[in-house]
């Protein structure tokens, strides 16, 4: 199946924000991600699921800019991604791009205050009013529920899942219209994870955004992404809505996942 399979949840003649064509990256002979082709179009959700070794990480890593793929082709808004100059990409990730790593800790400064890292994204654009910067990132701190006394905090003060909720608040606040995630629930214990599930679900929605998710979480994907593909050895082995991939899974390794799950 292809970009068009995959499209399904596009409305009328709405363009697609973000395409991909074959893309394919090898790691000498081993293969990393295999011939994968998809639209994202505005405001949707894509989750990627499998086990570890499956590509998935490797696929993210190649559409946010991480890796550069061997073949096949990456397109934004129009824009040959993989043809930009790096200047222009860095650009890119600053701006209408965000990024949250599954530790928080990668996509922190942990030796700068909360405020500061939030305040950070927003120099990276041209902000340079202090009290602006200062406005906006307690603003932002409400948002992901740390109290705004937290502000002058350092990041190694606070436990993972408020780094976690920091790391989102400094990606945000910049308002990207993509956002790529890498198991953003890893390593929390349950109660955490569906606090931070359910401030993410509500960022999404009100904020718009577009936003590819890799899990190997069901249960993630089964809250925040409204498409699924699902990978083994390199390759999409299936793709479809959410629930109909997990409801009614066709592939016997989405089969084996899904049941998996139910035999926890």
């Amino acid at each position: 199946m292809g970009a068009v399979e995959l499209g399904i949840c596009a409305k009328g003649n709405e363009q697609p924000l973000f395409q991909v064509d074959g893309l394919t990256k090898y790691y000498g002979t081993r293969v990393g991600c295999l011939d994968v082709s998809f639209d994202l179009f505005p405001g949707e959700v894509l989750g990627i699921v499998g086990e570890s070794g499956s590509g998935k990480s490797t696929l993210l890593s190649c559409l946010a800019g991480h890796l550069r793929p061997d073949l096949g082709s990456v397109t934004y808004d129009g824009r040959d991604v993989l043809g930009m100059a790096e200047t222009e990409r860095r650009r890119l990730s600053r701006t209408e791009w965000a990024y949250v790593h599954q530790n928080p800790r990668d996509g922190l400064r942990m030796g700068v205050s909360a405020g500061g890292n939030v305040g950070e994204r927003l120099m990276a654009i041209g902000a340079r009013h202090y009290g602006t910067i200062r406005d906006t990132a307690t603003d932002w701190l409400g948002r992901v529920e740390i109290a705004a006394d937290r502000i002058d905090d350092r990041p190694s003060a606070f436990s993972g899942g408020m780094q976690q909720r920091l790391q989102i608040a400094r990606n945000l606040v910049t308002g990207p219209r993509l956002v790529f995630m890498d198991e953003p629930t890893g390593g929390l214990d349950v109660s955490v994870q569906a606090r931070l599930l359910d401030l993410l679900r509500g960022l999404v929605r009100d904020l718009g955004l577009s936003v590819i998710i890799v899990t190997h979480d069901l249960a993630v994907v089964r809250l925040l992404a409204d498409r699924l593909m699902v990978m083994k050895g390199g390759r999409v082995v299936e793709q479809g809505l959410t629930d109909q991939v997990l409801d009614d899974p066709q592939h016997a390794y989405s089969q084996l996942l899904v049941s998996s799950v139910l035999q926890v």
